[in-house]
């Protein structure tokens, strides 16, 4: 029976590989390099083992998405990746995770995770519009994948393997990707600062409080074990300094994501195989070799189903429910305009502010 586990969790893992690995191309489109990223995938498996924690972490579209619209160059996004790993490294170490969630509340939270939403979806149309080939037929392609078998690992490997297909053979696709990406080297990135870049961190944060509160929570779900196995404040704090780390050396961010390890038989065992099979694939140098002929439009469809079909219903509906769904539904425009850090402040701001001028929402 164990060796059937074995074979369970391995297969639990490669799928979550597969899902990884066009987010980590995605990556290399927005100009980071992914053989550093090889450390962040080490590390945080070894803290898993050491701890038995269940929640893995990998390449991540939201925060890939988000980064690449905030940073205009490879140096503006380190920095961002490395300005918001320190704020959650702060956020993780001093366990305050889920005192902001205790604050602002769930649906405030669910508001800002529902305008990202939107702002993926977003992104993906601008991305199908600049890449049409690669990019609508991605985009067709997940929504019927989706559709048929509401499976976001068949909808991403499908569209993403199709959408690429189609490009090559219809416009004989073939990137060329900068030095700095595909070198098996380590180049040291001072980080800079301006403008960009600190609102950029600011965002990302933002971005991750939400994730590895929702992401978190629904892989330690996923489980089936109870209390929730997932220790928020850990998970936060690996993921910072797994990040901090790469970002100095010019690597991909990585964060906490829906991970089907989690309903293998061995959920701590199959997150860490799928860990160091990335960290395989990122060090052997295969990862370049591979996104050479997948178009980074190839992704559009995947992020337009996962940020209007998967992330915004579920969480706009938490958003709603409460009692400051007024609050929330402002946090949830403000995100989708402007950025998720503005779209919190206008939360907290509302929440603290009306009930002092007499007016509770």
């Amino acid at each position: 029976m164990n060796g059937m586990h074995w074979i369970a969790d391995l297969l639990a893992a490669i799928g979550v590989v597969l899902n990884g690995i066009p987010q980590g191309i995605m990556a290399m489109g927005l100009g980071f390099a992914v053989f550093p990223t090889t450390f962040s995938f080490v590390l945080a498996s070894a803290v898993n083992g050491a701890f038995g924690s269940v929640a893995p972490i990998s390449f991540q579209a939201e925060s890939l998405a988000l980064t690449g619209n905030l940073g205009e160059t490879t140096r503006e996004r380190t920095s961002i990746i490395f300005g918001g790993s320190i704020i959650m490294a702060i956020i993780g170490v001093s366990g305050t995770l889920t005192k902001i969630v205790a604050v602002l509340g769930n649906s405030i939270m669910a508001g800002m995770m529902a305008g990202v939403g939107i702002m993926l979806a977003k992104i993906a149309v601008n991305m199908a519009r600049k890449e049409r080939t690669a990019g609508i037929s991605s985009v067709a392609i997940a929504i019927m994948t989706y559709l048929l078998t509401k499976d976001l690992v068949w909808t991403i490997a499908l569209s993403v393997i199709g959408s690429s297909l189609i490009a090559v053979f219809a416009t004989h696709y073939e990137a060329e990707l900068p030095a700095h990406v595909v070198e098996r080297r380590f180049h040291f990135l001072k980080p800079i600062f301006n403008v960009r870049v600190v609102r950029g961190a600011l965002n990302l944060a933002c971005l991750n409080i939400g994730a590895n509160i929702s992401y978190g929570l629904i892989t330690g779900q996923m489980t089936g074990i109870k209390p929730n196995p997932v220790n928020l404040n850990l998970l936060t704090g690996t993921q910072a300094f797994a990040d901090m780390g790469t970002s100095l050396l010019g690597g991909a961010p990585v964060e906490t994501i829906i991970s089907a390890t989690a309903s293998a038989p061995e959920p701590v065992i199959a997150g860490i195989m799928m860990m160091l099979i990335m960290a395989v694939i990122l060090f052997a140098g295969w990862l370049p070799k591979i996104g050479k002929y997948v178009p980074s439009a190839s992704i559009a469809g995947f992020l337009l189903i996962l940020g209007a079909v998967v992330i915004f219903p579920e969480n706009a509906a938490t958003a709603m429910q409460g009692s400051n769904s007024v609050i929330a539904a402002l946090t949830l425009v403000v995100t989708a305009i402007v950025d998720p850090f503005a779209g919190l402040l206008t939360g907290a701001a509302l929440k603290f502010i009306l009930p002092l001028v007499g007016l509770g929402v």
